[in-house]
């Protein structure tokens, strides 16, 4: 962005000044807006192209560049003076208030505001009448264009279902039109049978296409009587450049699943994102808009959204902040409100001795884990500054463990606690916790999801460092996610190694490595040894993902992500996949 405004770095408070600044923050969303939608609308031709490898660098990108807006505001923006600087403020939200009242993405420029505004006053917390904090009405306004488009069995259910595929303008061809709609029809009857017949429903669909990884989903509803059920469309392309549905998501669960914050952000029209929002609320009423504002890219008012609910829930409650249940980390202080959903993450003053890594290099890592994609095993973050908590909120014994362990972090001020820098995540119960407890069932399929997240993991080139049941959580929908990343690398930046047979009996019998050990040499066939206490458990997770042992075969993945393969990722079970093609 070139220079908006030709003045001093410092001003003082005019009203030609309040309008400069007001219309140099709007210019800044709307170019941050333009390149929004151009990566988003360009991920339909890497989906027909196959151009797997540049839909990762495409979300990284997309990331990015809201940042890179908020900071060429910055440097075309002049700063108010310290003396007006408060009802200046006040002026330049009224200002950019009338600017933006008639846009069709008002709650996102109200979200680029304050990050504006958080920039020039990183000082301290959030001050509501100088910002916008809390929810605007945007969700009110009518859509100006058509978000969904109506299906009606008019003809039969065939030409519907029918219509419906042929109307989203893909440059490819179907492969099969005719045994995608069966298969469609056989799964509904399956998932369905009350409707099975019916010639009073609808099937409302969005009417463009959510892209993510190698597919593009329809996504919509289907409607009968006073019942509503999402519908979800995962279509594929072949090698031989044509179209196929993969299957059919009918459920709830299923369809939040897809929806997942253990998930990469889709590719989506979001020209409306408020109207597209309630509509994906009203399909999936137990996913908070926080939530869904970040699966479809905006993850900037994913935040905004999630510090509303949270200051909504604070008013609602009276439980204490206390700390975290399981065991506690060793580079992170971790508490949660045991009514709210969420953990608070913050890095310690000092890690573990065994801990080799500095602060910087542990934020590293979580914004590796945010632009990656996250393949449903590791679970979304969101990253504050200047975070303001009631004091009287906080037990006494977390208030002296955050004393203790990260005092650099907390500032103390009246009946506030400000934390200068912290993370938030989903909450999950601790996959070492879960397994105490379950029954044998539950943990069998536990222990299979926890191999399968650490081999999908690996499939996407992340590997977990710390692999401890204890890094691992386990959510409502029974899927385990990685979520302790202070020592994730990527895979191909290991080097796995067989532990060398010894040549003399010193060797044989030494307590120590007798063998030298580099940085990032990994032997897997010590991980039965300390990732499980109990021999019962151990043998049951050999049987299962016993290849996890085996040095050959981590590097094996290493190759096959060498050659340039990206690994298939399904937000449902391959069992759901339709199986006649």
């Amino acid at each position: 962005m070139s220079k908006l405004i030709e003045t001093p770095d410092i001003i003082e408070l005019t009203s030609k000044a309040v309008q400069d600044i007001s219309r140099a923050i709007y210019a800044g969303f709307r170019a941050y807006r333009k390149d929004f939608q151009k990566i988003t609308e360009d991920a339909m031709v890497r989906f027909e192209n196959a151009q797997w490898s540049d839909v990762q660098t495409a979300g990284a990108e997309r990331l990015a560049i809201y940042h890179v807006h908020v900071a060429a505001v910055m440097a075309a923006a002049p700063m108010l003076s310290p003396k007006n600087k408060i009802l200046g403020w006040l002026l330049i939200k009224a200002a950019y208030t009338d600017l933006i009242d008639n846009t069709s993405d008002t709650e996102l420029a109200e979200t680029f505001f304050n990050s504006v505004h958080r920039e020039h006053t990183m000082d301290g917390p959030a001050v509501a009448e100088q910002m916008f904090l809390y929810r605007s009405h945007a969700h009110l306004k009518p859509p100006q264009r058509d978000l969904v488009h109506t299906y009606l069995p008019t003809d039969g259910v065939v030409p519907m279902v029918k219509n419906v595929l042929a109307d989203f303008a893909f440059n490819l061809p179907w492969e099969d039109l005719d045994r995608d709609v069966a298969n469609i029809l056989r799964s509904l009857a399956e998932a369905r049978p009350e409707i099975t017949g019916a010639r009073h429903i609808s099937l409302d669909v969005i009417s463009f296409p959510f892209y993510r990884n190698k597919g593009a989903y329809l996504i919509g509803r289907l409607v009968y009587e006073d019942k509503v059920w999402p519908v979800g469309l995962p279509i594929l392309r072949t090698d031989k450049n044509t179209l196929y549905v993969d299957t059919l998501i009918c459920d709830e669960d299923e369809m939040s699943i897809m929806f997942s914050f253990t998930r990469s952000y889709f590719f989506v029209d979001t020209t409306e994102a408020a109207a597209l929002i309630d509509f994906l609320s009203a399909i999936l009423p137990n996913k908070k808009r926080s939530e869904l504002y970040a699966s479809i890219g905006l993850h900037k008012h994913g935040k905004s959204e999630f510090y509303r609910s949270f200051l909504t829930h604070l008013d609602a409650s009276d439980d204490e902040f206390i700390i975290a249940p399981g065991t506690k980390g060793m580079v992170m202080a971790v508490f949660t409100l045991p009514s709210y959903e969420t953990v608070f993450k913050v890095i310690k003053d000092r890690f573990a001795p065994q801990k080799n890594i500095t602060y910087t290099e542990v934020k590293a890592k979580y914004h590796t884990v945010k632009t990656h994609d996250r393949v449903g095993r590791m679970a979304d973050t969101q990253e504050f500054e200047n975070f303001s908590f009631p004091r009287h909120r906080f037990s006494s014994e977390l208030l002296d463990e955050l004393r203790s362990v990260c005092s650099s972090a907390i500032i103390e001020r009246g009946e506030q606690i400000i934390i200068r820098h912290l993370y938030t995540e989903r909450q999950m119960t601790p996959l070492n916790l879960y397994i105490e407890d379950c029954n044998d069932t539950d943990l069998i399929n536990a222990l299979d999801e926890y191999g399968n997240a650490i081999t999908q993991l690996a499939a996407a080139n992340i590997f977990p460092g710390d692999m401890l049941l204890k890094n691992f959580g386990i959510t409502r929908h029974g899927r385990v996610v990685f979520y302790d990343y202070d020592e994730i690398s990527y895979l191909t930046e290991m080097n796995f190694r067989e532990i060398p047979e010894p040549t003399t009996p010193e060797q044989e019998m030494a307590s120590e490595p007798w063998y030298s050990i580099g940085p990032n040499d990994v032997f897997p066939e010590e991980f039965k040894r300390f990732l499980f206490g109990k021999r019962r458990i151990k043998q049951l997770f050999t049987d299962m993902h016993g290849a996890l042992f085996e040095a050959q075969y981590w590097r094996t993945l290493q190759d096959s992500i060498h050659q340039g393969d990206v690994s298939d990722v399904f937000p449902y079970r391959r069992k759901k996949r339709f199986s006649t093609r």
